[in-house]
């Protein structure tokens, strides 16, 4: 039986942004974050009183200056991921559709991969078991 959890949860909200390619988008961590140099996907927190949908809206255009409809997010699987003073719950949706081109706002940089590619990457715990689900939703495997 898994022990309850007992510390605060952290709800994050991250995407894959789906090119016409079939690419991703994947953001590199900034110098002086946790986890600096990492690949990800952009996200973020979710705030108080905020859905994730909503979270998922403010932090793409605060990170990547595009706009996304909320109506446009489909989600896609999560990670519950244990940290060193809370419990991370990351949601992950998947977008087709967006306004704008993505700019590294608040990142190192960014870069478009296939799904397949992504697996080369050096990623955060809980993004790595997305790499599967996600060329599985891709490929329609």
């Amino acid at each position: 039986m898994a022990k309850a959890v007992t510390q605060a949860s952290l709800f994050v909200v991250a995407v894959a942004l789906i090119d016409q390619a079939g690419r991703v988008l994947v953001q590199q961590r900034p110098a002086g974050k946790q986890m600096a140099g990492l690949w990800e996907f952009p996200g973020g927190k979710v705030e108080a009183g905020e859905t994730p949908e909503a979270a998922l809206v403010r932090e793409i255009a605060e990170e990547l200056g595009i706009t996304v409809a909320e109506g446009a997010l489909r989600p896609l699987t999560f990670a519950s991921e244990p940290l060193a003073d809370r419990h991370l719950l990351l949601l992950l949706y998947r977008c087709r559709d967006w306004t704008g081109e993505p700019q590294a706002l608040d990142a190192a940089a960014l870069a478009w991969h296939a799904p397949s590619a992504l697996h080369r990457l050096a990623m955060p715990p809980a993004d790595k078991p997305f790499i599967a689900i996600l060329e599985r939703a891709l490929t329609g495997a």
